[in-house]
C-alpha cells in the first residue's frame, strides 16, 4: 500500500511538470527537441499539490526509468512507434525526450547454458542487494568475458562522474577489456535486480562516458538482469544516439549450476551451437 501511495505521488508530480512545459505545436521528431524541466521543479510541483517528497527525491526519476511506465497522459503525447524517456541534460537539469519505442527483456524462449558457479559462498551469504548479487555473480564467475569472448577486468563498481553535455551519471560496474589482437576495450555494465529493469536512458548515458572519457577504446556496451536467483540475462546493446534508441546486439542465459549438474549431454549440445 505505501508502495502504491509513492507511486501515485510521483505520478501527480511528473506530470504536471510535463503538461506545464509540454508544446503540442512543436515538431518533437526534430533532433535536439526535448522537454526540459530542472531538478527544483520538483519540489515546487510538490508544493503546489501538497505532496511530502521521499527522502532521495532521485528515486521519482529512477521510478519511471526502471520501475513503472509515464502515465498515460504522458505516453499519450508521443507519435506512434515512439515514447518519452526522461535523461539529464546538465546539473540538476533533466528533458523528456522522444525514443524509438524499446525493450530490454529476456526471451523466453531463449535456450539457458549452464556455467559452473565461482561464486565463494561468503559473498553469497552476506550479498546486500539484488543489483550487488548480481554483480558479484558477473565478476566471479568472469561472466563478461564469457559472453563478449574479450578478457575482461573490473575497474570499478558504482563509479559517479560527471559527463559533458548530460551530467552526473552513474555505471553500476566498469571493465577494461583486452583482445587476443591487442585491441582495448571500455566494458560499462548495467545490472538490475528484482522488479527493477533494464533502461535506455542508463544504456544511452553510459555510451555517452564512453565516447566522452574514452574515445580510444572500444565500447562494449552490457546490461545484465536475474531470471531468478540462479539464472542471469546478459545483453550486449547498441545505441543509436541520434533516434535515442537501442538494438540488442546479443543475448544469452546463464544458470550458474553445481558442475556436476552439467551432463554430458550438455557439453555435446553445447558443442554444436
Amino acid at each position: 500500500m505505501a508502495k502504491e501511495k509513492s507511486q501515485n505521488r510521483y505520478v501527480a508530480i511528473i506530470e504536471k511538470i510535463f503538461l506545464s512545459h509540454f508544446d503540442n505545436k512543436i515538431n518533437y521528431l526534430q533532433p535536439n527537441t526535448a522537454v526540459i524541466f530542472e531538478r527544483q521543479e520538483i519540489e515546487v510541483v510538490a508544493t503546489q499539490l501538497g505532496i511530502s517528497l521521499p527522502k532521495n527525491i532521485g528515486d521519482i526519476l529512477y521510478s519511471f526509468r526502471h520501475r513503472v511506465e509515464l502515465p498515460l497522459s504522458i505516453s499519450a503525447t508521443a507519435p506512434e512507434g515512439y515514447e518519452w524517456i526522461i535523461e539529464s541534460s546538465g546539473r540538476a537539469s533533466y528533458k523528456f525526450s522522444l525514443s524509438k519505442a524499446s525493450r530490454i527483456v529476456p526471451n523466453p524462449n531463449l535456450a539457458t547454458i549452464k556455467i559452473p558457479d565461482s561464486t565463494p559462498q561468503i559473498i553469497v551469504k552476506y550479498s546486500l542487494s539484488d543489483e550487488q548479487a548480481l554483480l558479484a555473480k558477473l565478476r566471479y564467475n568472469r561472466l563478461i568475458d564469457i559472453f563478449i569472448g574479450v578478457t575482461a577486468f573490473s575497474l570499478q563498481n558504482h563509479l559517479r562522474t560527471t559527463v559533458t553535455g548530460v551530467g552526473q551519471i552513474e555505471i553500476d560496474e566498469l571493465y577494461i577489456g583486452l583482445n587476443k589482437q591487442g585491441a582495448h576495450f571500455i566494458i560499462p555494465v548495467q545490472a538490475k535486480g528484482g522488479s527493477d529493469s533494464l533502461g535506455i536512458v542508463q544504456t544511452i548515458q553510459d555510451y555517452e562516458f564512453c565516447k566522452n572519457k574514452h574515445p580510444n577504446l572500444i565500447p562494449r556496451l552490457i546490461s545484465a538482469q536475474f531470471i531468478d536467483s540462479e539464472k542471469v540475462a546478459m545483453f550486449e546493446l547498441k545505441v543509436n544516439i541520434d533516434e535515442r534508441s537501442i538494438e540488442i546486439v546479443d543475448e544469452k542465459h546463464y544458470a550458474l549450476t553445481k558442475a556436476t549438474a552439467i551432463t554430458v549431454e550438455d557439453l555435446q549440445e553445447y558443442s554444436f551451437r
